[in-house]
């Protein structure tokens, strides 16, 4: 490309990439034969034109053409996408080490590393299109993404799909209320922050008895907050476990909000509600393995909302990214194209940083140039 512009503003770009990007490549098998394309930088500015700027293949390597780029064709681009799967999956995990984090303006994260994770579907098009399931796991203490995951949508959210460090605490919503998932982040050294889910988590007594849930909540006015000791029994090794039941009532509009949204998908589900069921849904209730001693009730409770983080990363990887409808249709090029998806969205995290951590002239240094 001519314009000296673009030709600057790629030079910085390159400044960003990990330490071996080149290489891995090849070693990857992103880049075997030179025929057409011939080095790594081109590869990834043709890839990036596809996957940044949103072209379709064909407008891609027309693009390409005009621009004295390279000349293929998209048949070609797209087996080329497709080998380079691993490539991006490297490049992304480089960055996530590399990326600086913000730091979480909360006297909560003193003690503990703070992870919210969350799932979020992913479509291919078509009535016959298969689906995808992001596995996303957001620090809180410095803000950034610090593990990924694509699966088929039979892989299902829990907290075993991710790697626990000692001092780890997990944050996730109902889906993650499981027995199986709370006690392997214990058996490794993490505590849980969850949404309750009274089907999946049933809690007892000291003495193995049904917990009260619902007596206990009656107790609750409007503003005050309950913190209860609960156990859950291990279905594999019948150890008892302790955690905390931390619950506050929601207003009178949040509740009304509650109870209509139940109604209205029980009735497109063709099912009647139990009464419990609309009971539970006039709280906010979340089950932990944080002793009161790092947190009490309330800062439980104000820490949960902090999980909402995570949803507004999928509400920026959905718009901004383009993440959340699938151009492609055979599984290959799907996983590619989410994981190439991913590094844009992760590059571009990543050159927000260096301008919100004063770089006055743009880009990180020292490091390398590109040849």
């Amino acid at each position: 490309m001519k314009n000296p512009s673009i030709q600057e503003d790629w030079a910085i770009i390159l400044r960003f990439l990990p330490q071996g990007w080149q290489q891995k490549a090849v070693d990857s098998g992103a880049l075997i034969r030179r025929r057409k394309i011939d080095s790594p930088e081109t590869l990834l500015r043709l890839l990036l034109i596809h996957l940044a700027d949103g072209k379709s293949l064909r407008t891609t390597v027309a693009y390409a053409k005009a621009a004295n780029l390279c000349d293929i064709n998209d048949v070609a681009l797209l087996h080329r996408l497709k080998a380079s799967q691993q490539w991006f999956r490297w490049m992304s995990l480089q960055l996530l080490e590399a990326m600086k984090g913000m730091p979480l303006h909360l006297g909560l994260s003193k003690r503990y590393k703070l992870r919210t994770v969350d799932g979020s579907i992913v479509n291919e098009p078509g009535a016959t299109g298969s689906d995808w399931r992001l596995h996303f796991s957001f620090e809180l203490n410095g803000l950034r993404c610090d593990s990924f995951q694509i699966t088929g949508t039979d892989v299902g959210e829990d907290f075993q799909r991710y790697a626990i460090s000692a001092n780890d605490l997990m944050i996730g919503d109902r889906g993650y209320c499981k027995r199986h998932g709370i006690t392997y982040v214990l058996d490794n050294g993490g505590q849980v922050l969850v949404r309750y889910h009274s089907s999946n988590l049933p809690l007892l007594t000291a003495g193995a008895k049904s917990y009260p849930i619902l007596e206990k909540l009656r107790s609750l006015t409007t503003g005050c907050h309950g913190d209860w000791d609960v156990w859950y029994r291990y279905p594999t090794d019948g150890r008892m476990i302790k955690g905390r039941l931390c619950a506050v009532r929601k207003s009178k509009e949040c509740i009304e909000l509650s109870h209509k949204k139940l109604r209205l998908k029980a009735s497109r589900q063709g099912r009647s509600l139990r009464p419990e069921t609309l009971e539970f849904a006039e709280y906010v209730i979340v089950f932990t393995t944080v002793d009161r001693r790092s947190y009490k009730g309330e800062d439980i409770l104000s820490l949960y909302r902090a999980r909402w983080q995570i949803e507004l990363v999928f509400k920026r990887l959905k718009s901004i990214s383009g993440f959340g409808h699938l151009p492609k249709k055979s599984a290959q090029s799907c996983i590619a194209w989410l994981h190439g998806k991913l590094f844009v969205a992760l590059l571009a995290e990543r050159l927000r940083q260096e301008a919100e951590f004063f770089s006055p002239w743009g880009f990180p240094w020292p490091l390398p140039c590109s040849t």
